[in-house]
């Protein structure tokens, strides 16, 4: 079955969307780490199950589950994190946590690079039970949520959090066991933990749920508990658009959708367009190699012989025209070749693989595919009859306007299987892998730099930067050029998305940090979605709509950054 890249990815980022809205709201109201543990377990779950999902239903099932659990975790562990530093390191340490965004996408293109093209690493049981390298690559990709739910457990809760939540004498024990592992670091003798004041009444909206706890049965207790807990969430993403906080939102708003909407869609857009060009490179060559073959068979040589003609063909070979292959046994891959109007008489292909190969308006009688492992392989407007295909993943979408006569289908390799030739394609891989490390230098400066510029003029300089990148797309008409420039916009806008997270955390008051957070990368992830869906639409129309479109994006986002409030020396409250 062939996976529908685009769509899975759209389908991923709105449940994103969705965990994001809801774990920063319910992180507000129930605590950072207990609801950061639940999302991290929630993901690392599902991602794991997928990695098993013999059928397409089931493996997005697992993954849109597994992306609730992934779009929760970024705005709970800046909040989180943000809560636990001093105010004149707040910048440049979360501006540290950024990098691991980098390393992730470093670990994921690596790995993705190192396995998935490993075909030899599947195995199978039988035809019920289908483990191709994509499926490794899917557990592998999975251990870094794993060990981070493990750790997870030994830290301790947000003391801001707690003390919102009137919760004094456990925050006060986590700041004294901060204090004391500071001091302990720094080699110097212990000092006594004091605190001279704590003001963190209770509200009440907490008496309201210890009343309910006090009555009805467990199941009343929970649904009256639930219910409060939807409308203090409600209650608290209303909120930011009260006057005090109405500016900022909508500030944040239209600079974390900007940024997003450019960056993701260039994201797609980039590969996209790499393999649009590669696509015009290769027809060039073959128009110019073979404007016109004829391969005929030579009927009367003996097996032997045409066994070693047929391999000649596969390997030199792209375009076959009209040939005829009566009474032959393709026991050979076939692989980067198109078929036209071809005539193939009682023909056997038994235990081979398909690469690349395209038969258009060509004839298949009488018969017999066996054991065959596909990818990227069609039948186009052919014509086939009293022929049996046994054991194998030629499915029904691989049969394009296809007239099918008398013809058998036994024993379909079942499973969820991925048409893996272009997502195979190394230099594919290689920008990917490039795209992310480029981001290593906009990292380190952005948070070198985050106290001494300023988290402003970085959002602002660096998304005006990055709209000069895009601008600089429409005089690059080669591969080299445009993987040059994806490395320049990665590394010059990482920096802006470091300085957006940074702001995010320091405008917002403890009570409604993760709340708004969730709701910006919620509406990050739309962005995601909307930039996604229109950019690689365009690939191969014009290059003029995904360059304008970023750019006015990009200067709308930085001028509009330019417009907030200096937060480096705002407390938190």
């Amino acid at each position: 079955m062939s996976l529908s890249k685009p769509k899975k990815r759209l389908t991923v980022f709105l449940s994103m969307m969705v965990g994001a809205f809801l774990w920063g709201g319910l992180a507000d109201k129930v605590g950072r780490r207990r609801c950061l543990i639940v999302a991290l377990a929630i993901n690392c779950v599902f991602a794991f199950l997928s990695a098993f999902a013999q059928g397409y239903g089931f493996f997005l099932f697992f993954r849109v589950l597994s992306g609730v659990g992934i779009g929760g975790t970024v705005p709970i562990v800046y909040s989180y994190f943000s809560e636990f530093l001093q105010m004149d390191k707040r910048g440049e340490h979360l501006s540290w946590l950024c990098m691991f965004w980098m390393i992730g996408g470093i670990y994921a293109s690596f790995t993705a690079w190192g396995i998935i093209p490993r075909y030899g690493w599947g195995f199978s049981m039988g035809t019920e039970f289908q483990f191709h390298s994509w499926r490794v690559f899917v557990l592998v990709a999975a251990l870094p949520a794993i060990s981070s739910l493990v750790g997870l457990t030994f830290m301790p809760e947000s003391p801001r959090f707690l003390l919102e939540t009137a919760k004094h004498d456990e925050a006060w024990m986590i700041l004294k066991q901060v204090h004391d592992t500071n001091w302990r670091a720094k080699g110097q003798p212990e000092k006594v933990f004091t605190v001279t004041h704590i003001k963190a009444p209770k509200t009440a909206e907490d008496e309201f749920i210890e009343i309910q706890s006090a009555t009805g049965t467990a199941l009343q207790r929970w649904a009256v508990r639930s219910l409060t807990l939807c409308k203090l969430v409600l209650k608290n993403v209303a909120s930011l658009l009260s006057a005090e906080l109405r500016f900022a939102t909508l500030f944040m708003a239209i600079i974390w959708f900007c940024m997003a909407f450019s960056y993701y869609g260039l994201s797609v857009w980039f590969p996209d367009m790499i393999k649009h060009l590669q696509y015009e490179e290769y027809e060039s060559k073959v128009k110019l190699r073979y404007p016109s073959i004829e391969v005929k068979t030579v009927l009367g040589a003996s097996g032997k012989e045409k066994c070693l003609q047929g391999k000649q063909y596969a390997e030199s070979l792209t375009v076959f025209h009209r040939e005829r292959v009566e009474n032959f046994h393709f026991n050979f891959s076939l692989e980067n070749q198109i078929h036209k109007e071809g005539e193939y008489i009682n023909d056997s292909f038994i235990k081979i693989e398909m690469k690349s190969v395209r038969f258009e308006g060509s004839l298949f009688e009488g018969c017999r595919f066996e054991d065959i492992r596909s990818t990227d392989t069609v039948f186009e407007n052919c014509t086939i009859r009293s022929t049996r295909f046994s054991d194998t993943d030629l499915w029904e979408e691989k049969f394009i306007d296809c007239r099918i006569e008398n013809t058998t289908f036994e024993h379909n390799k079942q499973g969820c299987h991925l048409d893996t030739v272009e997502e195979n394609d190394v230099l594919i891989y290689l920008v990917s892998f490039l795209g992310s490390l480029a981001v290593l230098p906009g990292n380190i400066i952005s948070a070198l730099f985050m106290e001494k510029i300023g988290r402003v003029k970085i959002i602002g300089g660096s998304m005006l930067i990055s709209a000069g990148c895009t601008f600089l797309l429409f005089l690059s008409f080669s591969q080299s050029a445009i993987i040059a420039l994806q490395c320049l916009f990665c590394g010059v806008s990482v920096a802006a998305w470091n300085g957006i997270q940074v702001v995010t955390v320091e405008l917002f008051p403890t009570s409604k940090r993760a709340t708004a957070f969730g709701l910006l990368n919620a509406l990050c992830k739309l962005a995601a979605v909307l930039g996604s869906s229109i950019f690689p639409s365009f690939v191969g129309v014009t290059r003029a709509v995904p360059i304008l479109l970023s750019f006015a994006a990009l200067v709308c986002g930085g001028l509009v950054a330019l417009r907030l409030p200096d937060t480096r020396d705002k407390i938190l409250q």
